[in-house]
């Protein structure tokens, strides 16, 4: 694998340092801290009884997420949002919870709703495919505590999902970049995939000149193999 310098010695198809530590929160149903590398988000998921008005009567459950930065997540100090969330941030939790709701079968559920809370402590790249990836183990937990607590039949967790950020900097597809390879890419695409071989979202922009379909394959292939790296990942920490 080519290697580049400022990557720490990481090839380009290289995920960073990966860590998931289960049981983050002692109150949440399920909870866990994830490091890729420099960034590391704090993920609980929280069990409420209820669902949201629309949903009600339908016998079915849902999956929700919020998501935030701390205000020292970054070298600088950032306001807290308070009232309106930025655009921003409101894209990024639906895709976190598009991208969680598709881990379970809500119909089994009961209504009965999980919000999933992704809380950066520390940024340095790819905070949204960390909280996807960490927030699919603490989802997973708090099914599991919802079958043991609400009796349901069977676990509505039907199969995992992780997600990983890539980009082109300087001509070079990378993989799972870090924020001086984000804040120069002349794209940057993220990628989320299911256990069972799917993909189910691509985000993709050129933030310069445009990107040719041999690229955007190539990092589909790069990020589609770091995937299952990622699901491996999840499933050893749960079995922890």
């Amino acid at each position: 694998m080519t290697e580049r310098s400022g990557r720490q010695n990481r090839g380009e198809g290289e995920l960073r340092t990966l860590r998931i530590e289960r049981g983050a929160s002692a109150y949440a149903e399920g909870s866990c801290i994830i490091s890729t590398g420099n960034t590391r988000v704090l993920c609980t998921a929280s069990v409420e009884q209820g669902v949201p008005g629309w949903r009600r009567g339908s016998g079915e459950g849902w999956v929700t997420a919020e998501y935030s930065m701390l205000p020292r997540a970054t070298h600088t100090r950032t306001s807290r949002e308070r009232g309106q969330l930025g655009g921003r941030t409101q894209e990024i939790q639906r895709l976190i919870g598009r991208s969680l709701r598709a881990c379970v079968d809500t119909r089994i559920m009961g209504e009965w709703t999980i919000r999933v809370d992704c809380d950066v402590l520390q940024a340095d790249g790819g905070t949204r495919t960390a909280s996807i990836t960490g927030g699919a183990v603490a989802l997973s937990d708090a099914c599991a505590w919802l079958v043991e607590r609400a009796a349901l039949p069977e676990n509505p967790f039907r199969q995992l999902v992780a997600a990983v950020s890539l980009g082109i900097v300087d001509g070079h597809v990378l993989l799972d970049l870090d924020y001086s390879e984000d804040s120069t890419a002349e794209v940057d695409l993220n990628l989320v995939g299911l256990d069972g071989g799917g993909i189910i979202e691509v985000q993709g922009t050129a933030e310069r000149a445009p990107f040719t379909p041999d690229a955007l394959t190539r990092m589909i292939q790069l990020g589609s193999t770091a995937i299952g790296d990622l699901l491996r990942a999840q499933r050893e920490a749960l079995r922890g």
